[in-house]
């Protein structure tokens, strides 16, 4: 019987010829200053919405407040869409100029 022997001429080697999926491209969300902004919203945003230290964020918010920009992530689309709207949305509820963007990752 082929095959109880081991020296079945079917050299069953699994090649693995799954299609190379290439990963789905990642935004940076980007928080942009102002001169309205209060740096302790700022930093407030940071914690609640990117899950930042307290610390952290304070960098972070320095980095805006002196380069005019900061990333604050890397997010799949979706979510970084997400992450814009609720920083946006937050920074409006508290009347503040706020700007956050994202951008794909080059």
């Amino acid at each position: 019987m082929a095959g109880d022997n081991g020296t079945d001429d079917d050299t069953s080697v699994i090649t693995d010829v799954r299609p190379k999926t290439k990963r789905p491209p990642l935004y940076k969300v980007l928080l942009l200053n102002d001169d309205y902004t209060p740096m302790e919203f700022v930093v407030h945003v940071l914690e609640r919405f990117f899950g930042m230290t307290h610390a952290q964020a304070f960098e972070v918010m320095l980095t805006v407040h002196k380069k005019g920009v900061a990333v604050v992530g890397v997010f799949s689309h979706e979510i970084a869409e997400t992450k814009v709207g609720q920083v946006m949305d937050f920074a409006r509820r508290h009347q503040h100029p706020l700007q956050c963007t994202m951008e794909k990752e080059d």
